[in-house]
């Protein structure tokens, strides 16, 4: 699913031995008629080496006292004995006696394509000592973070002072031969990683990563893209499930195109949320107590920047700004403090906000989404997306554009598992019922899926996996599941199983004299206080 872009810096480039490997690798044939290549039933087990463990790199892990290694996999679990590549994974031990201890919790952050390795210290922040009896596992996926090899294919394809997302004389084709430019140069870059990035890989890995743990199950807790991997490892090994939490919970069968489409309808409704908060906060921000007037100081900027855009900063930038406060309420007040500045004819907090970010997470978020599934037609997708933007304008063409490298991805497209949820144990879902990036509806198909999961909702609001954000009606219940197994009763019909408030908006700062500072890329996985600085610094390269 969609993130928000400015997160993770550029990773370093796919090793030549990949890239002259793809040739070779794709007349394999398509993953999707029968030749895949994945771990699933009917291709050859792999049993990994053990991990050596070591000290981590960062000052974060290593003051939490992880131990970091890393794992050797095949780049094709069809050919175990072939190309090896390594996963990047932290261990942070149970603080329990071992008698006590529960075993490995595996995290990942979402994305596709996001750094797990700094979620090893998540424990610590689940309520009552929830965490305390597990090993927090975290891990880079396959492609990502420092796992080898790292796949970026051009880290200033977002680099500010682009035009437009709306169509508009020119822009179709300057989008479309960006989005096909940037597929070519994962192509070079990618090699055979590309024909071996799917979720199926990535449930393989996971597997690998049990093994070489020496578990005959796993916990598990999955944010965003990670509940759709959660949801596939469950499927394909329903036998290796103990407990698995799923936060921002994704249906299956929206995978990836028609999920866009509905994040796309979602995502209007949320900014209007934001906006109406915003005016209803005037005593601090000044810009009229009335909703519909704040949307419009945004989408006039919007309008004055697609006709006359700024060299380092353009409408599409502008527009991607603000797609962080239609995903969470942690920086609401810092997106206010930007509006206002707009609203004077001041862009540099804008321009402070959007950053410099690189595609590391963007690459490998298409190498999965790209391939997981088949994407429809250009003119299909063109079609979907002025229909969309008639009425919900905010994601839509933003959206369209994002996923457009699919079009011409070098590795081919395969089916998709189908989710099936009737053997697995027990599992605790949770959603806020006006998610954008991951919608409602898609959880509730998550939850017929998985009949004997249990579902926490955030009634009424609009942040996206927002677990352990300091709601207890929420945390409380995640720390007794960790601890016991236990989950609250599962109701009857098509809907949540327990209704929780939802994570609170931020409290409004006064604009003047106040700082406006910089989401600084927080917004993507972002939590409060100090859990939302371990997040974040999950996703960002550290020292």
């Amino acid at each position: 699913m969609r993130r928000v872009l400015s997160v993770v810096a550029a990773a370093v480039l796919v090793s030549s031995a990949l890239a002259t490997a793809s040739a070779q690798a794709r007349t394999a044939g398509n993953p999707g008629t029968g030749s895949s290549g994945h771990h699933t039933p009917g291709t050859p087990a792999y049993t990994p080496p053990p991990i050596a463990w070591g000290t981590c790199p960062t000052t974060s892990l290593r003051n939490a006292g992880a131990q970091c290694g890393y794992l050797t996999v095949p780049l094709d679990y069809a050919d175990p004995a072939g190309q090896k590549i390594q996963l990047y994974v932290s261990r942070i031990a149970h603080k329990t006696s071992d008698a006590a201890a529960q075993g490995p919790m595996l995290v990942n952050p979402g994305g596709p394509g996001g750094s797990g390795l700094g979620l090893a210290r998540l424990g610590q922040f689940v309520p009552n000592h929830g965490g305390d009896p597990y090993d927090w596992i975290g891990f880079d996926p396959r492609g990502v973070g420092r796992s080898i090899p790292s796949l970026s294919c051009d880290p200033s394809y977002f680099a500010p002072g682009r035009p437009a997302y709306e169509p508009g004389p020119g822009i179709k084709q300057f989008w479309l031969d960006k989005a096909a430019g940037y597929a070519a140069d994962c192509a070079t870059a990618g090699g055979a990683l590309l024909d071996h990035d799917r979720t199926t890989d990535w449930v393989n890995d996971m597997e690998s990563i049990r093994k070489a743990l020496g578990a005959s199950q796993i916990n598990y807790y999955g944010f965003s893209y990670g509940t759709y991997l959660g949801q596939v490892y469950a499927t394909l090994h329903p036998d290796r499930v103990r407990r698995f939490v799923l936060d921002g919970v994704i249906g299956a069968s929206q995978a990836w195109y028609e999920l866009n489409l509905a994040q796309e309808k979602q995502f209007d409704p949320n900014i209007n949320t934001f906006f109406d908060w915003v005016a209803k906060n005037d005593a601090s921000y000044g810009l009229g107590t009335d909703g519909k007037a704040v949307r419009q100081i945004y989408y006039d900027t919007l309008a004055d920047l697609t006709a006359h855009p700024q060299a380092d900063f353009g409408a599409s930038d502008w527009n991607d700004v603000f797609v962080g406060a239609a995903y969470y309420v942690f920086d609401w007040d810092t997106y206010a403090h930007v509006l206002a500045a707009a609203a004077h004819g001041d862009l540099a907090p804008a321009k402070e906000a959007y950053g410099a970010p690189g595609d590391a997470t963007y690459a490998s978020y298409l190498a999965v989404e790209c391939t997981d599934a088949p994407w429809p037609s250009w003119k299909k997708q063109e079609h979907d997306a002025y229909k969309i933007a008639s009425s919900a304008p905010f994601l839509a063409w933003n959206n369209t554009w994002y996923n457009a490298p699919c079009l011409t991805w070098a590795a081919p497209s395969a089916r998709p598992v189908k989710v099936d949820g009737k053997s697995v144990p027990p599992i605790l879902m949770i959603e806020e019922t006006n998610d954008a990036a991951t919608p409602f509806a898609g959880a509730l198909e998550a939850r017929r899926q998985f009949p004997r999961s249990v579902m926490i909702e955030g009634v009424g609001g609009t942040t996206h996996a927002g677990s352990l954000s300091g709601v207890a009606c929420t945390d409380d219940k995640i720390a007794d599941y960790l601890l016991t197994g236990n989950l609250p009763k599962r109701r009857p019909g098509n809907r949540s199983d327990v209704q929780c408030d939802p994570v609170p908006p931020p409290t409004p700062t006064p604009v003047a004299g106040a700082a406006v500072a910089a989401p600084s890329g927080a917004s993507t996985h972002d939590r409060l206080g100090s859990l939302r600085k371990v997040i974040t610094e999950a996703a960002m390269p550290q020292p």
